[in-house]
């Protein structure tokens, strides 16, 4: 799954104007735990080409896994995109020129489903205010799956844009209510009640359950509650949670020397995740024996995909299953199979891969989970298996090799 990551914010996003600009989207209405879950897999889904398509697409089966659904409760999943559809997200803020800008757009401009696909837009000007990171922030999935409160992960959506800033700032509220989905709730226009029954167990979810430690102030005009901000700093357990979404891997000695080699982060981290530290070491160190080599990591990768290992060499190597090594005849029924399901792979989004592993590690346990853990859609314990995973959810895919 991709996020913003921090190295990209240069130039003007460095400077001390970026907390005029942070501030920006807020959701009206009601959102259910669900719903924001689903917000966020859809922007996050369609981040990569949000101001150059009008539409985005992704499997709704993926959809539904990605956000807790049923994957045959279709109704429900209706009934949350039409939620979006009738939501509001209105913003209001400063301009790179000082002005200030306020706008009101549907949270999505429509959404349909045909065919087992989900097919949404943004309006154009919702897109360009979601696509920059001064104004929005991307939430990552894997801390967002974890949250159980619909308030609590609300919170978090609202605070984790400024957490480069430290501080949200001062909201009247008024203004907090709605962003809490509680502003028609007269219940809550009591802070005594606003504070015991929403914003202690939220911040407490929050920091419990993200990647962020919120600590609440309130301003008072005499003796009654008027405003309330929330400062934020880094969850220092964030490595022990296992939310750091790639942070760990980068912090093996392994992905230095791919970073070193020329091996990009994605990639690295994908070579480390799907093959294990010592076996992309003992590829790293092959590849250094190795003399004249002009390009490292193009050789590299042949050697991980096709274990390479010094003649001789025993059990130093760590060794793949012979049976995962992709036979080499074309016309080898499983390399046929093999190379349909790289393609249907290669076809679906980073959210999507996420979730087809996902789905299909949640059906196995013992050794054959751990060889797809170690070997992903190559798994050679799991072949019959991955095989009618993807012929059920790409059908045709495999009738050229029936034939």
């Amino acid at each position: 799954m991709d996020e913003i990551e921090r190295d990209r914010l240069t130039g003007s996003l460095r400077r001390g104007a970026v907390k005029k600009h942070v501030a920006a989207i807020h959701v009206s209405g009601k959102l259910t735990l669900l719903q924001r879950k689903l917000s966020n897999v859809l922007l996050l889904n369609a981040y990569d080409t949000l101001v150059t398509q009008r539409r985005h697409q992704i499997d709704a089966r993926t959809l539904c896994m990605m956000i807790g659904y049923n994957s045959n409760d279709f109704d429900t999943l209706k009934d949350s995109l039409k939620g979006l559809v009738e939501t509001v997200a209105e913003w209001d803020m400063l301009d790179e020129e000082g002005r200030q800008e306020w706008g009101v757009s549907s949270l999505l401009s429509y959404a349909k489903l045909k065919g087992g696909v989900c097919e949404y837009a943004y309006s154009d000007a919702l897109a360009e205010k979601m696509h920059d990171p001064k104004v929005f922030a991307l939430i990552n999935l894997n801390i967002q799956r974890r949250f159980t409160s619909g308030h609590a992960l609300a919170l978090y959506e609202n605070c984790y844009r400024f957490v480069r800033t430290g501080s949200t700032g001062w909201w009247e509220l008024d203004l907090f209510r709605r962003l809490m989905g509680v502003a028609d709730s007269a219940y809550y226009e009591t802070f005594k009640h606003l504070n015991a029954k929403i914003i202690k167990p939220a911040v407490a979810e929050v920091n419990k359950t993200s990647n962020i430690v919120l600590t609440p102030e309130t301003r008072k005009m005499g003796r009654q509650v008027t405003a309330i901000r929330f400062l934020i700093s880094e969850n220092p357990q964030l490595a022990i949670l296992g939310l750091d979404d790639g942070e760990g891997l980068r912090n093996t000695p392994v992905y230095a020397r791919l970073r070193g080699l020329g091996v990009s982060d994605r990639l690295a981290r994908q070579w480390i995740g799907e093959h294990g530290e010592d076996y992309v070491r003992l590829k790293v160190d092959y590849v250094a024996g190795q003399e004249g080599v002009r390009n490292p990591v193009s050789y590299l990768t042949a050697a991980i995909k096709a274990d390479y290992r010094p003649e001789g060499q025993g059990g130093a190597t760590v060794p793949r299953p012979a049976a995962s090594v992709v036979p080499s005849a074309p016309t080898s029924t499983r390399a046929k199979r093999l190379a349909v399901i790289r393609g249907l792979v290669e076809a679906r989004s980073p959210t999507q891969r996420d979730a087809d592993k996902r789905m299909f590690l949640s059906r196995l346990d013992g050794a054959k989970r751990a060889d797809f853990e170690r070997h992903g859609w190559m798994s050679a314990l799991n072949a019959e298996g991955i095989a009618a995973f993807w012929a059920e959810l790409e059908p045709d895919a495999f009738e050229a090799d029936e034939v």
